[in-house]
């Protein structure tokens, strides 16, 4: 049996940029062992599949795999499937959906921008801090100097689904430097600490641009994500809670991917209310290629 499936660019500003992803429809029928060997054919970051059906609650159930296993939230990945879905299953438009996963349901919109692109935004999910690591052994492990990571701010663990470690640095020329190798990733699994790293610094490409970020994580050695929204997620929150900008509320545009030859544009807005954080991201998406996979 056929299934229909779409490549997609997320973060993307024009063509051939942003993160690639795959969407696969119709996936009810494809067993979990069937869903890892097409996200290891594709070989993208992520390929996520999508039930043929919405939910009673109209949420659609969607699955995300990397190449060697199953994730149970993703940023680009949930922007690029609801914009399929929005695109391609929905019969009716509507500027609301919602998808399914492992962490809950989480809701996207789609908000027309000021040059006339319709962009998706989806709301994050519970965000928490977790423990903070020495500056050090940070350091080592990205083959910089410890002096490149800003001390204004911890480094430090943060989850929602998945985990990772944000890093501040100093400056755009630390975060060019900037080399994890596969045995630094080991030794953090050895300690304990995920081995999904997520960089950033107040230095910018562009004028227009307030961050720079890059995100190393391991799937068959180390490779590096072109635009990560599940980490600017992680962002958003550890911006606020360590008053990095000095402020409550942020609109910020993230660089990534230029090192990768994979230019993206990451959009986050990010509010605290008394204790609680309200995230959202946002990016353009671009459709590449459509097909069936037999």
């Amino acid at each position: 049996m056929p299934y229909p499936f779409h490549i997609v660019n997320v973060f993307a500003e024009e063509r051939y940029t942003g993160n690639q992803l795959a969407v696969v429809l119709n996936a009810d029928g494809i067993s979990e062992a069937e869903m890892l060997h097409i996200a290891q054919d594709m070989n993208f970051s992520e390929t996520t599949f999508v039930r043929t059906k919405a939910d009673r609650n109209g949420s659609f159930h969607v699955r995300m795999f990397t190449p060697t296993h199953e994730v149970a939230f993703g940023g680009h990945p949930i922007l690029g499937t609801a914009w399929v879905i929005r695109n391609h299953v929905q019969q009716q438009i509507h500027k609301t959906l919602s998808l399914s996963l492992p962490v809950g349901q989480i809701p996207v919109s789609f908000e027309m921008m000021g040059d006339g692109r319709e962009v998706p935004w989806f709301e994050a999910p519970l965000v928490t801090a977790g423990k903070t690591i020495k500056p050090e052994l940070v350091a080592n492990v990205l083959q910089i100097k410890q002096d490149d990571i800003d001390s204004r701010a911890p480094v430090q663990v943060f989850s929602a689904g998945v985990s990772a470690i944000v890093v501040p640095l100093r400056n755009l020329d630390a975060l060019k430097r900037s080399s994890p190798d596969m045995e630094g990733m080991n030794f953090l699994k050895r300690e304990g600490l995920p081995q999904l790293i997520y960089l950033f610094c107040p230095g910018t490409r562009s004028e227009k641009n307030q961050l720079s970020a890059r995100f190393f994580f391991m799937s068959n050695g180390v490779r590096e994500d072109p635009a990560t929204g599940n980490a600017a997620s992680f962002l958003g929150v550890y911006l606020l809670e360590h008053q990095y900008f000095n402020k409550t509320d942020l609109t910020l545009r993230i660089e990534q991917g230029y090192e990768i030859n994979r230019p993206s544009l990451v959009m986050l807005r990010a509010q605290k209310n008394g204790s609680s954080y309200e995230i959202h991201i946002g990016g353009s998406v671009i459709p590449t290629v459509r097909g069936e996979l037999g």
